[in-house]
């Protein structure tokens, strides 16, 4: 399994409207990509500090999710809550519990 890690910092004013937007647009589509396994949103509401976690069954899964553009279809919705741009990092799930 592969997690990919997109880490930011939202706006403290747009917290709110970030998961609201994430809950309602963004977790359906991810849910809906091929060899998608699960989703999760972390954010610090008061730093801003958010973690958007997406799990794949094979990196390619992952791969596929980034290249066909939807990623950044699903970014783009929420990038104007985001004080800079954010990262996207891939990691291999070495453990699982």
């Amino acid at each position: 399994m592969y997690a990919r890690v997109t880490t930011g910092t939202v706006q403290s004013d747009k917290v709110d409207e970030t998961t609201r937007t994430y809950n309602e647009s963004i977790l359906p589509a991810v849910k809906a990509a091929n060899g998608n396994r699960g989703v999760f949103l972390l954010i610090d509401p008061a730093s801003g500090k958010a973690l958007s976690i997406t799990f794949w069954n094979t990196e390619a899964d992952g791969r596929a999710y980034d290249t066909s553009g939807t990623y950044r279809e699903q970014v783009a919705k929420i990038s104007a809550f985001f004080a800079a741009a954010p990262t996207l990092a891939t990691y291999e799930a070495t453990a699982q519990g």
